[in-house]
Protein backbone atom coordinates (compact mmCIF):
# COMPACT_ATOMS: atom_id res chain seq x y z
CA UNK A 1 0.00 0.00 0.00
CA UNK A 2 1.38 3.47 -0.92
CA UNK A 3 2.05 5.98 1.87
CA UNK A 4 -0.66 8.24 0.47
CA UNK A 5 -3.53 7.02 -1.69
CA UNK A 6 -4.43 9.18 -4.68
CA UNK A 7 -7.49 8.45 -6.80
CA UNK A 8 -8.23 10.07 -10.17
CA UNK A 9 -11.88 10.90 -10.83
CA UNK A 10 -13.28 11.33 -14.33
CA UNK A 11 -15.13 14.52 -13.42
CA UNK A 12 -16.94 14.88 -16.74
CA UNK A 13 -18.34 11.35 -16.84
CA UNK A 14 -21.84 9.95 -16.48
CA UNK A 15 -25.21 11.54 -17.04
CA UNK A 16 -24.47 14.48 -14.72
CA UNK A 17 -20.71 14.98 -14.92
CA UNK A 18 -19.17 17.50 -12.52
CA UNK A 19 -22.58 18.23 -10.94
CA UNK A 20 -22.29 14.84 -9.19
CA UNK A 21 -18.57 14.02 -9.22
CA UNK A 22 -17.38 17.24 -7.54
CA UNK A 23 -19.85 17.14 -4.60
CA UNK A 24 -19.11 13.43 -4.16
CA UNK A 25 -15.38 14.21 -4.01
CA UNK A 26 -15.95 16.93 -1.42
CA UNK A 27 -18.13 14.66 0.72
CA UNK A 28 -15.56 11.88 0.51
CA UNK A 29 -12.56 13.91 1.68
CA UNK A 30 -14.59 15.30 4.57
CA UNK A 31 -15.14 11.74 5.80
CA UNK A 32 -11.79 10.23 4.81
CA UNK A 33 -8.39 11.69 5.66
CA UNK A 34 -6.30 8.98 3.95
CA UNK A 35 -7.06 9.76 0.30
CA UNK A 36 -6.24 12.64 -2.04
CA UNK A 37 -8.32 13.13 -5.18
CA UNK A 38 -7.54 14.39 -8.67
CA UNK A 39 -10.51 15.85 -10.54
CA UNK A 40 -9.88 15.32 -14.24
CA UNK A 41 -11.81 17.39 -16.75
CA UNK A 42 -12.55 20.91 -17.93
CA UNK A 43 -10.93 23.11 -15.28
CA UNK A 44 -13.39 26.01 -15.47
CA UNK A 45 -16.37 23.68 -15.10
CA UNK A 46 -14.82 21.86 -12.14
CA UNK A 47 -13.95 25.14 -10.37
CA UNK A 48 -17.50 26.34 -10.89
CA UNK A 49 -18.84 23.30 -9.01
CA UNK A 50 -16.14 23.52 -6.33
CA UNK A 51 -17.30 27.04 -5.53
CA UNK A 52 -15.85 28.33 -2.29
CA UNK A 53 -15.15 24.88 -0.83
CA UNK A 54 -12.01 24.85 1.30
CA UNK A 55 -10.28 21.80 -0.18
CA UNK A 56 -6.66 22.72 0.52
CA UNK A 57 -4.19 20.23 -0.98
CA UNK A 58 -6.55 17.26 -0.75
CA UNK A 59 -8.13 17.90 -4.14
CA UNK A 60 -6.36 19.09 -7.26
CA UNK A 61 -7.57 19.65 -10.80
CA UNK A 62 -6.01 18.08 -13.89
CA UNK A 63 -7.29 19.82 -17.00
CA UNK A 64 -8.56 17.73 -19.95
CA UNK A 65 -10.02 19.24 -23.09
CA UNK A 66 -12.26 16.42 -24.32
CA UNK A 67 -15.19 14.36 -23.07
CA UNK A 68 -16.26 10.85 -24.12
CA UNK A 69 -20.00 10.82 -24.83
CA UNK A 70 -22.13 8.11 -23.24
CA UNK A 71 -23.14 6.79 -26.68
CA UNK A 72 -19.74 7.15 -28.35
CA UNK A 73 -18.18 4.18 -30.09
CA UNK A 74 -15.31 2.76 -28.01
CA UNK A 75 -13.02 2.66 -31.05
CA UNK A 76 -13.67 6.33 -31.79
CA UNK A 77 -13.07 7.31 -28.17
CA UNK A 78 -9.83 5.32 -28.11
CA UNK A 79 -8.43 6.80 -31.32
CA UNK A 80 -9.82 10.33 -31.29
CA UNK A 81 -10.16 11.33 -27.63
CA UNK A 82 -6.62 11.06 -26.25
CA UNK A 83 -7.16 14.16 -24.09
CA UNK A 84 -10.55 13.12 -22.76
CA UNK A 85 -11.17 13.21 -19.01
CA UNK A 86 -11.54 9.42 -19.12
CA UNK A 87 -8.26 8.78 -20.96
CA UNK A 88 -6.29 11.26 -18.85
CA UNK A 89 -7.60 9.76 -15.59
CA UNK A 90 -6.48 6.30 -16.73
CA UNK A 91 -3.13 7.72 -17.89
CA UNK A 92 -2.60 9.04 -14.36
CA UNK A 93 -2.91 5.48 -13.06
CA UNK A 94 -0.49 4.25 -15.70
CA UNK A 95 2.10 6.90 -14.77
CA UNK A 96 1.74 6.22 -11.04
CA UNK A 97 0.39 9.68 -10.20
CA UNK A 98 -2.81 7.95 -9.06
CA UNK A 99 -3.35 4.44 -7.72
CA UNK A 100 -6.91 4.10 -9.06
CA UNK A 101 -9.40 5.69 -11.40
CA UNK A 102 -13.17 6.10 -11.01
CA UNK A 103 -15.41 6.91 -13.96
CA UNK A 104 -19.15 6.91 -14.60
CA UNK A 105 -18.57 7.12 -18.33
CA UNK A 106 -19.31 4.98 -21.36
CA UNK A 107 -18.66 1.37 -20.27
CA UNK A 108 -17.33 0.19 -23.63
CA UNK A 109 -14.99 3.14 -23.99
CA UNK A 110 -13.79 2.80 -20.39
CA UNK A 111 -13.07 -0.89 -20.86
CA UNK A 112 -11.31 -0.41 -24.21
CA UNK A 113 -9.23 2.53 -23.00
CA UNK A 114 -8.28 0.84 -19.72
CA UNK A 115 -7.21 -2.29 -21.54
CA UNK A 116 -5.16 -0.30 -24.09
CA UNK A 117 -3.44 1.93 -21.53
CA UNK A 118 -2.97 -0.36 -18.54
CA UNK A 119 -2.71 -3.73 -20.35
CA UNK A 120 -3.81 -7.11 -19.01
CA UNK A 121 -2.38 -9.09 -16.11
CA UNK A 122 -0.34 -12.20 -17.03
CA UNK A 123 -2.46 -15.22 -18.01
CA UNK A 124 -5.66 -13.12 -18.21
CA UNK A 125 -7.24 -13.02 -21.65
CA UNK A 126 -10.04 -10.55 -20.99
CA UNK A 127 -11.05 -8.10 -18.28
CA UNK A 128 -14.42 -8.52 -16.57
CA UNK A 129 -16.85 -6.26 -14.74
CA UNK A 130 -17.64 -7.34 -11.18
CA UNK A 131 -19.91 -5.83 -8.54
CA UNK A 132 -21.85 -6.74 -5.41
CA UNK A 133 -25.61 -7.34 -5.45
CA UNK A 134 -27.87 -7.49 -2.38
CA UNK A 135 -28.87 -10.96 -1.15
CA UNK A 136 -30.60 -12.56 1.82
CA UNK A 137 -27.17 -13.33 3.33
CA UNK A 138 -25.87 -9.80 2.74
CA UNK A 139 -24.51 -9.54 -0.78
CA UNK A 140 -23.29 -11.65 -3.70
CA UNK A 141 -20.54 -10.63 -6.11
CA UNK A 142 -21.21 -11.33 -9.78
CA UNK A 143 -19.07 -11.24 -12.91
CA UNK A 144 -18.99 -10.68 -15.81
CA UNK A 145 -21.65 -7.97 -16.07
CA UNK A 146 -21.23 -6.90 -19.66
CA UNK A 147 -17.61 -6.72 -20.79
CA UNK A 148 -17.57 -10.05 -22.67
CA UNK A 149 -20.59 -11.25 -24.61
CA UNK A 150 -19.03 -14.50 -25.80
CA UNK A 151 -16.84 -16.51 -23.44
CA UNK A 152 -14.97 -19.80 -23.52
CA UNK A 153 -14.71 -22.21 -20.60
CA UNK A 154 -11.21 -20.85 -19.92
CA UNK A 155 -12.54 -17.29 -19.74
CA UNK A 156 -15.18 -18.32 -17.18
CA UNK A 157 -12.48 -20.08 -15.16
CA UNK A 158 -10.36 -16.92 -15.18
CA UNK A 159 -13.39 -14.88 -14.07
CA UNK A 160 -13.84 -17.27 -11.14
CA UNK A 161 -10.23 -16.80 -10.04
CA UNK A 162 -10.47 -13.02 -10.39
CA UNK A 163 -13.77 -12.92 -8.51
CA UNK A 164 -12.41 -15.09 -5.72
CA UNK A 165 -9.34 -12.91 -5.23
CA UNK A 166 -11.36 -9.69 -5.51
CA UNK A 167 -13.85 -10.69 -2.82
CA UNK A 168 -11.18 -12.13 -0.52
CA UNK A 169 -9.34 -8.79 -0.83
CA UNK A 170 -12.27 -6.44 -0.33
CA UNK A 171 -14.35 -8.41 2.19
CA UNK A 172 -12.35 -9.29 5.32
CA UNK A 173 -15.08 -11.67 6.49
CA UNK A 174 -14.80 -13.93 3.41
CA UNK A 175 -11.22 -15.27 3.16
CA UNK A 176 -12.23 -18.20 0.89
CA UNK A 177 -15.23 -17.10 -1.18
CA UNK A 178 -17.72 -19.72 -2.33
CA UNK A 179 -17.78 -19.78 -6.14
CA UNK A 180 -20.95 -20.68 -8.04
CA UNK A 181 -21.25 -21.10 -11.80
CA UNK A 182 -24.51 -19.70 -13.18
CA UNK A 183 -26.52 -22.31 -15.08
CA UNK A 184 -30.11 -23.16 -16.04
CA UNK A 185 -30.16 -25.92 -13.43
CA UNK A 186 -27.97 -27.58 -10.83
CA UNK A 187 -27.95 -30.99 -12.53
CA UNK A 188 -24.71 -32.15 -14.15
CA UNK A 189 -26.37 -32.73 -17.54
CA UNK A 190 -27.58 -29.12 -17.91
CA UNK A 191 -25.79 -26.21 -19.51
CA UNK A 192 -23.99 -25.43 -22.74
CA UNK A 193 -20.51 -26.66 -23.63
CA UNK A 194 -18.79 -23.55 -22.29
CA UNK A 195 -20.46 -23.88 -18.89
CA UNK A 196 -19.77 -27.61 -18.69
CA UNK A 197 -16.12 -27.03 -19.62
CA UNK A 198 -15.78 -24.32 -16.97
CA UNK A 199 -17.39 -26.68 -14.45
CA UNK A 200 -14.67 -29.27 -15.11
CA UNK A 201 -11.89 -26.70 -14.76
CA UNK A 202 -13.31 -25.29 -11.53
CA UNK A 203 -13.91 -28.75 -10.06
CA UNK A 204 -10.23 -29.55 -10.55
CA UNK A 205 -9.06 -26.27 -9.00
CA UNK A 206 -8.32 -25.40 -5.38
CA UNK A 207 -10.98 -22.68 -5.38
CA UNK A 208 -13.92 -23.02 -3.01
CA UNK A 209 -16.15 -24.10 -5.88
CA UNK A 210 -19.69 -25.18 -4.88
CA UNK A 211 -20.97 -26.11 -8.36
CA UNK A 212 -23.83 -24.83 -10.47
CA UNK A 213 -26.19 -22.16 -9.16
CA UNK A 214 -29.40 -20.81 -10.67
CA UNK A 215 -30.58 -17.23 -11.10
CA UNK A 216 -32.51 -17.09 -7.84
CA UNK A 217 -29.41 -18.16 -5.91
CA UNK A 218 -27.81 -14.77 -6.69
CA UNK A 219 -30.29 -13.11 -4.32
CA UNK A 220 -30.92 -16.00 -1.95
CA UNK A 221 -27.23 -16.26 -1.12
CA UNK A 222 -25.29 -19.47 -0.78
CA UNK A 223 -22.52 -18.34 -3.11
CA UNK A 224 -20.22 -15.39 -2.49
CA UNK A 225 -19.26 -15.12 -6.17
CA UNK A 226 -21.44 -16.03 -9.15
CA UNK A 227 -19.65 -16.47 -12.49
CA UNK A 228 -21.25 -16.07 -15.90
CA UNK A 229 -20.58 -14.48 -19.29
CA UNK A 230 -21.21 -10.79 -19.89
CA UNK A 231 -24.36 -11.24 -21.95
CA UNK A 232 -26.24 -13.20 -19.27
CA UNK A 233 -24.71 -11.18 -16.44
CA UNK A 234 -25.80 -7.85 -17.88
CA UNK A 235 -29.33 -9.10 -18.58
CA UNK A 236 -29.56 -10.45 -15.02
CA UNK A 237 -28.34 -7.15 -13.56
CA UNK A 238 -30.75 -4.98 -15.57
CA UNK A 239 -33.62 -7.36 -14.81
CA UNK A 240 -32.91 -7.11 -11.08
CA UNK A 241 -32.81 -3.30 -11.29
CA UNK A 242 -36.17 -3.34 -13.07
CA UNK A 243 -37.74 -5.65 -10.50
CA UNK A 244 -36.49 -3.46 -7.63
CA UNK A 245 -38.04 -0.37 -9.26
CA UNK A 246 -41.32 -2.22 -9.89
CA UNK A 247 -41.55 -3.38 -6.25
CA UNK A 248 -40.86 0.13 -4.94
CA UNK A 249 -43.41 1.66 -7.32
CA UNK A 250 -46.08 -0.95 -6.52
CA UNK A 251 -45.65 -0.49 -2.77
CA UNK A 252 -45.84 3.30 -3.03
CA UNK A 253 -49.02 3.09 -5.08
CA UNK A 254 -50.57 0.59 -2.66
CA UNK A 255 -49.90 2.82 0.35
CA UNK A 256 -51.38 5.87 -1.44
CA UNK A 257 -54.63 4.13 -2.37
CA UNK A 258 -56.84 5.60 0.36
CA UNK A 259 -56.80 7.11 3.85
CA UNK A 260 -56.50 3.73 5.57
CA UNK A 261 -53.50 2.64 3.50
CA UNK A 262 -51.85 6.01 4.17
CA UNK A 263 -52.24 5.44 7.91
CA UNK A 264 -50.77 1.95 7.50
CA UNK A 265 -47.88 3.51 5.61
CA UNK A 266 -47.08 5.77 8.58
CA UNK A 267 -46.95 2.75 10.90
CA UNK A 268 -44.81 0.80 8.43
CA UNK A 269 -42.46 3.73 7.69
CA UNK A 270 -39.46 2.39 9.71
CA UNK A 271 -39.75 -0.99 8.01
CA UNK A 272 -40.05 0.64 4.59
CA UNK A 273 -36.97 2.75 5.20
CA UNK A 274 -34.97 -0.31 6.22
CA UNK A 275 -36.19 -2.21 3.15
CA UNK A 276 -35.35 0.68 0.83
CA UNK A 277 -31.86 0.97 2.31
CA UNK A 278 -31.24 -2.77 1.86
CA UNK A 279 -32.08 -2.76 -1.84
CA UNK A 280 -30.79 0.76 -2.54
CA UNK A 281 -28.54 0.34 -5.62
CA UNK A 282 -26.51 3.39 -4.57
CA UNK A 283 -25.03 1.34 -1.71
CA UNK A 284 -23.67 -1.16 -4.26
CA UNK A 285 -22.47 1.34 -6.86
CA UNK A 286 -18.93 0.81 -8.08
CA UNK A 287 -18.01 -2.11 -10.33
CA UNK A 288 -14.40 -3.28 -10.55
CA UNK A 289 -12.81 -3.80 -13.96
CA UNK A 290 -10.76 -6.84 -12.95
CA UNK A 291 -7.90 -8.36 -14.93
CA UNK A 292 -6.08 -5.09 -15.64
CA UNK A 293 -2.62 -4.01 -14.49
CA UNK A 294 -4.23 -1.21 -12.55
CA UNK A 295 -7.40 -0.35 -10.64
CA UNK A 296 -10.37 1.08 -12.53
CA UNK A 297 -13.82 1.39 -10.96
CA UNK A 298 -16.92 1.88 -13.10
CA UNK A 299 -19.70 3.93 -11.51
CA UNK A 300 -23.26 3.74 -12.80
CA UNK A 301 -23.84 6.44 -15.40
CA UNK A 302 -26.88 7.74 -13.53
CA UNK A 303 -25.19 7.72 -10.11
CA UNK A 304 -26.02 10.48 -7.66
CA UNK A 305 -23.59 11.98 -5.13
CA UNK A 306 -24.00 9.19 -2.57
CA UNK A 307 -23.57 6.48 -5.18
CA UNK A 308 -20.44 8.01 -6.72
CA UNK A 309 -18.94 8.49 -3.28
CA UNK A 310 -19.42 4.76 -2.67
CA UNK A 311 -17.52 4.02 -5.90
CA UNK A 312 -14.58 6.10 -4.59
CA UNK A 313 -14.69 4.08 -1.38
CA UNK A 314 -14.47 0.81 -3.33
CA UNK A 315 -11.49 2.18 -5.25
CA UNK A 316 -9.72 2.98 -1.99
CA UNK A 317 -10.31 -0.56 -0.68
CA UNK A 318 -8.96 -2.04 -3.92
CA UNK A 319 -5.79 0.04 -3.57
CA UNK A 320 -5.26 -0.92 0.07
CA UNK A 321 -5.57 -4.63 -0.69
CA UNK A 322 -3.69 -4.45 -4.03
CA UNK A 323 -6.33 -6.39 -5.95
CA UNK A 324 -4.42 -6.67 -9.29
CA UNK A 325 -1.38 -8.28 -7.62
CA UNK A 326 -3.59 -10.72 -5.69
CA UNK A 327 -5.39 -11.72 -8.89
CA UNK A 328 -2.08 -12.31 -10.69
CA UNK A 329 -0.75 -14.50 -7.87
CA UNK A 330 -4.06 -16.34 -7.54
CA UNK A 331 -4.23 -17.27 -11.22
CA UNK A 332 -0.57 -18.29 -11.26
CA UNK A 333 -1.23 -20.66 -8.36
CA UNK A 334 -4.23 -22.20 -10.12
CA UNK A 335 -2.26 -22.71 -13.34
CA UNK A 336 0.47 -24.48 -11.37
CA UNK A 337 -2.18 -26.85 -9.99
CA UNK A 338 -3.37 -27.54 -13.54
CA UNK A 339 0.19 -28.20 -14.71
CA UNK A 340 0.82 -30.68 -11.89
CA UNK A 341 -2.46 -32.44 -12.61
CA UNK A 342 -1.68 -32.83 -16.30
CA UNK A 343 1.96 -33.91 -15.73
Amino acid sequence: MPEKITIALDAMSGDFGARVVVPAALDFIRRDSEVDLILVGHEETIREHLGNAAVGSRIRIHHATQVVAMDELPSRALRGKKDSSMRVAIDLVKSGQAQACVSAGNTGALMATSRFVLKMLPNIDRPAIATALPSIEGHTWMLDLGANVDCTAEHLFQFAVMGSELVASIDDEIPTPRIGLLNIGQEEIKGNEQVKGAHELLSASSLNYIGYVEGDDVYRGGADVVVTDGFIGNVALKTAEGVAKMISHTMREAFRRNLLTRLVALVALPVMRSFRQTIDPRRYNGASLVGLRGIVIKSHGGADVLAFENAIRIAKKAVITNVPERIAHGLEAQLEIEDRASA
